[in-house]
């Protein structure tokens, strides 16, 4: 089998690279280390393998910036140094993790798991998983949010995000070019997280951006429609809760 080993320091890529020739676990007859995340684009674009262990932390950017420009579908085996938060979250979804610094049981631990988990490994659990961590462990405000598309991950500008809207059970970020995605997390909580200069949680199915807000209509001082832009799927009038048109308006004037 193939094995591809993403880690920036070489001193642990080359102690990982040992361990892996020496355990008897698995037979391991192709192992490729890449140093950089522009190495690894390069390299997943054009070869697979069976296995990789991913750092996810590197020289020139995070790691999970390699989903957003290539599909890969493997089992992957993080080295991290998140947070018992994280790692909550990794025990939860068919990914393994190692802690720097890493020991030999650890490695051969988490080659155990992937034998047992080869020919069920699901890609779409594992990038759920790292949307949550990463948007889970960023500062405050989000100027920044993962989603995932697909097989791949895709990382908005808080500039591209024209509205944020809750349907059923479920809460959905469309973007100023008109592109939809499930997000994961509540009306109520995410807007504690996002920029308040730009967003405004006008009622409770919708958060919109000053930038989506293509029209104003007063029925009454009590009773104000906004128009967005792009159009929401659902037809219906999109009103201001009551109790928000002061708070709004002082927004708007900003």
């Amino acid at each position: 089998m193939k094995v591809a080993i993403v880690e920036d320091e070489l001193l642990a890529a080359n102690y990982l690279k040992q361990l892996l020739e020496q355990q008897n676990i698995i037979n391991i007859d192709y192992i490729k280390v890449l140093r950089s995340k522009q190495e690894a684009v390069l390299f997943f674009s054009d070869n697979n393998v069976d296995l990789i262990f991913m750092d996810i932390q590197l020289g020139d950017g995070n790691s999970l910036e390699i989903f957003e420009k290539v599909e890969i579908k493997n089992p992957i085996v993080f080295v991290t140094a998140y947070d018992e938060y994280a790692l909550k979250v990794f025990k939860h979804f068919t990914i393994d993790y190692i802690l720097k610094p890493f020991e030999n049981d650890e490695v051969l631990s988490a080659l155990t798991k992937y034998k047992n988990i080869s020919t069920s490994f699901d890609i779409a659990s594992t990038l759920d998983s790292l949307v949550s961590i990463e948007n889970q462990t960023k500062s405050k405000v989000l100027n920044k949010i993962m989603v995932s598309n697909g097989n791949k991950l895709i990382v908005l500008e808080e500039e591209e995000i024209a509205y944020f809207f809750a349907s059923g059970k479920h809460l959905f970020i469309t973007t100023i070019d008109n592109r939809t995605y499930i997000y994961n997390d509540n009306l109520k909580d995410i807007i504690d997280k996002l920029n308040s200069n730009v967003f405004f949680k006008i009622n409770r199915k919708y958060i919109v951006s000053k930038e989506s807000i293509k029209e104003v209509i007063k029925h009454s001082s009590q009773k104000i429609e906004v128009i967005l832009n792009p159009l929401p799927e659902i037809k219906t009038e999109i009103l201001i809760s009551k109790m928000q048109i002061s708070e709004w308006k002082k927004w708007m004037e900003k």
